[in-house]
């Protein structure tokens, strides 16, 4: 697993087209902005302090899944499952793919399982993948 940028969203990796498949739906910062009633420079704050995450998407774009928002708030709990994740060496793709790769024991993917209030179980096994 790659290093994480620390925080220069210009110096993002980009994902494969089949992380980026995972996903489904995305939103470029400035939708990410509106749906959140926040400026655009509040946004790569956000991103900066890891509170939420964009990558380059294959087309060139910046990109934000659309499931780390939660009408307009920012999925609760996002911000630490990303901590742990960069904590156990992930980069931003990793992070994403594995945020949305399903996992039978949740059941479902982490991300949906936060957005249904289950972080406890997506943090237990994103602490696991440390050991």
């Amino acid at each position: 697993m790659a290093a994480r940028a620390a925080g220069n969203i210009g110096d993002v990796a980009q994902i494969t087209f089949m992380a980026d498949s995972l996903v489904g739906r995305w939103f470029s910062l400035a939708e990410v902005a509106e749906r959140l009633g926040i400026p655009l420079s509040r946004i790569k704050q956000l991103l900066h302090d890891h509170k939420l995450l964009a990558v380059r998407r294959p087309d060139g774009t910046m990109g934000v899944p659309a499931a780390f928002l939660d009408g307009q708030q920012i999925v609760k709990g996002l911000h630490g499952t990303l901590t742990l994740l960069f904590d156990c060496g992930f980069d931003d793709q990793d992070a994403v793919r594995w945020l949305f790769t399903a996992d039978d024991t949740l059941p479902g993917t982490p991300i949906q399982a936060m957005v249904e209030h289950r972080g406890t179980e997506v943090n237990r096994r994103a602490q696991a993948l440390a050991f």
